[in-house]
């Protein structure tokens, strides 16, 4: 009698895509990633003959987005449905590490009837994964819309249709800005020598057709550091930041027929210190070492046909800073605070075989309110094959 193997408890499921992206800048832009991640329009610059040498038209094509994830369903343990999640491309950690392999999401997954609880890295939680915009390019949406991730432990209870979430994160990739050894930097180090983490507390209520929460995201960071011996003994005081969202998520829905026709998502922000999450905001510290806020206000909409073949959309964003003009200050960490204000119109067709392969045109312009304010013009082309 021959022996019987015994069945795996887990199963492993594969997916990913492949994504060449083409993209052309009528300006030099401030982002990330060989400026696939783009934010907003570098501001005017003159060389010695009057030049502006931020104007002019730029290309380049990318597939760094290439992804693979890897998800382990297993058996039920402590009365919860249990899974765990790993993601990965090649976008790299940093610009330096571009075309290295990225750690995207890597998360244990415990699911009760009106519990979840989730460990490892996945979104940061301002980013509001079930609204993000759908546009094509590594942005999606930011800086109006937040885009990174974070380790974290995430708590969500849902009843009816109501959903409470609690969030303490921490930084890895994504890291704040301050003072290290004397010296303007970026790294966890902030975080770290704060000993607490990010906080974000939400309310949600989910239905078929509507999506409605809020959200507030508490930072605190230590921006002075010391790593290194030096002269200075810098200061341990601690900043805490404060930053308010409101979202929502409509769903236009066919008659007698659950599935959506059109979506449309929003999101507005009173950003404070969002530089970790790819959007504007930040702080200011003072002569005397003491800190200050500077908010960005920003409001957003995404708008798409979500049936058929031929899929447009049109991603429309706003921000305003609150505190535009303020130079009374030794150090400005963040992004945006040479700007009054910044908009960004992005309209896409995106042609789906629905078996696996789309393709993308897309036009995205961003004007930034320097005091010469200027604008960008980015024309894009992308392909996808989803497996």
């Amino acid at each position: 009698m021959g022996s019987m193997k015994a069945q795996s408890p887990f199963s492993l499921e594969w997916h990913g895509f492949v994504n060449p992206h083409y993209y052309a800048d009528s300006r030099s832009v401030v982002g990330g990633r060989e400026d696939m991640m783009l934010f907003y329009p570098k501001p005017i610059v003159l060389d010695s003959l009057g030049n502006d040498i931020n104007d002019g038209w730029q290309a380049d094509m990318l597939a760094i987005t290439a992804r693979l994830g890897l998800r382990v369903k297993g058996p039920d343990m402590l009365g919860a449905k249990t899974s765990a999640y790993v993601e990965g491309d090649f976008t790299g950690s940093t610009n330096a590490a571009i075309n290295n392999l990225r750690l995207r999401h890597a998360y244990i997954d415990l699911r009760w009837e009106h519990h979840r609880l989730l460990a490892g890295q996945y979104w940061y939680p301002m980013v509001i994964h079930e609204i993000m915009p759908m546009t094509n390019p590594l942005n999606m949406g930011s800086p109006f819309h937040p885009y990174a991730r974070q380790p974290q432990v995430r708590y969500e209870y849902s009843i009816r249709g109501i959903e409470a979430v609690a969030v303490a994160s921490w930084q890895l990739d994504n890291m704040s800005q301050g003072l290290l050894n004397g010296a303007p930097a970026s790294s966890t180090l902030f975080a770290r020598h704060s000993l607490i983490p990010e906080l974000n507390l939400q309310l949600r209520w989910n239905s078929p057709m509507l999506f409605l929460g809020a959200a507030v995201n508490i930072k605190t960071i230590q921006p002075q550091v010391q790593s290194a011996a030096t002269a200075m003994q810098p200061s341990t005081d601690k900043y805490t930041s404060l930053t308010w969202s409101l979202f929502g998520r409509l769903n236009i829905l066919e008659r007698c027929d659950s599935k959506p026709l059109l979506t449309i998502k929003a999101q507005t922000l009173l950003n404070n210190s969002l530089y970790e999450g790819c959007s504007l905001g930040g702080y200011l510290m003072l002569a005397d070492s003491t800190f200050q806020d500077w908010h960005f206000n920003t409001v957003w909409v995404d708008i798409e046909r979500t049936r058929g073949h031929w899929r447009p959309g049109l991603f429309l964003g706003y921000a305003k800073n609150l505190d535009y003009g303020n130079t009374d200050f030794a150090h400005c960490f963040g992004r945006g605070h040479d700007m009054e204000y910044l908009w960004r119109i992005q309209p896409r067709l995106t042609y789906k075989t629905l078996t696996g392969l789309d393709f993308t045109a897309e036009a995205e312009y961003t004007r930034a309110g320097y005091k010469e304010p200027v604008g960008n013009l980015r024309l894009s082309l992308s392909m996808v094959y989803s497996f």
